[in-house]
C-alpha cells in the first residue's frame, strides 16, 4: 500500500475451532473442540506500507481451539475440553513500513488452546481440560523507518491459555 491518506489496518487470521457462547439463564455448557494431527493452521501476512498519513496496524494470528463463554444466570455448569494435535499454529508477520505520520503496531500471535469464561452467577462449576500436542510458532520480521508516532511490536506463542472471571 502506497500513499494512503488515513489509517492502514491489515489482519490475517487462521483458526481450527472457535466458539462464543452467551447465556442469560441457568445453563449447562458443554464445549468439546478437537483438531486432529496433520492439521496445519497458518497465517502469514506480508505487507509493504509506505507514505501513510495515519497509523499502521498489522496483525497475524492463529488459534487451534478457542472458546469464550459469558453467562449471567443464578447457576451455571461449564464442562470444556480442548484437544489440539495440529502440526503447528503458525503466525508470521513480514512487514516493511516506511514514512508513517502516526504510530505503527505490529502483532503476531499463535495459540494452541484458549479458554475464557466470565460470569456473575453465585453458583458456578467449571471444568476446563486443555491438551496440546502442537508446536506454536510466532515471528515478526520487519523494517520500520521514518515514523512520527510510537512503534510497538509483539510476538507471542502460547500453548494453553485460560482466563476465568467471576464477579
Amino acid at each position: 500500500m502506497t500513499d494512503t491518506n488515513g489509517n492502514v489496518a491489515l489482519d490475517s487470521i487462521a483458526g481450527g475451532n472457535n466458539a462464543e457462547i452467551v447465556t442469560m439463564n441457568n445453563t449447562n455448557v458443554v464445549n468439546k473442540q478437537y483438531v486432529g494431527s496433520g492439521a496445519d493452521i497458518v497465517s502469514i501476512l506480508n505487507a509493504n506500507v509506505q507514505n501513510t498519513t495515519g497509523s499502521v496496524s498489522l496483525d497475524s494470528e492463529t488459534a487451534c481451539n478457542q472458546v469464550s463463554i459469558s453467562t449471567d444466570p443464578h447457576e451455571v455448569n461449564v464442562d470444556s475440553s480442548q484437544d489440539c494435535n495440529a502440526t503447528d499454529p503458525y503466525a508470521e508477520l513480514n512487514a516493511n513500513v516506511q514514512n508513517t505520520d502516526g504510530g505503527v503496531t505490529l502483532n503476531s500471535n499463535a495459540t494452541g488452546n484458549s479458554f475464557e469464561e466470565d460470569t456473575n452467577a453465585p453458583y458456578s462449576n467449571i471444568k476446563n481440560v486443555q491438551t496440546n500436542n502442537s508446536m506454536e510458532y510466532s515471528s515478526i520480521n520487519t523494517t520500520v523507518a521514518n515514523t512520527n508516532g510510537n512503534v510497538t511490536a509483539t510476538s507471542v506463542a502460547i500453548g494453553n491459555n485460560a482466563e476465568i472471571v467471576h464477579y
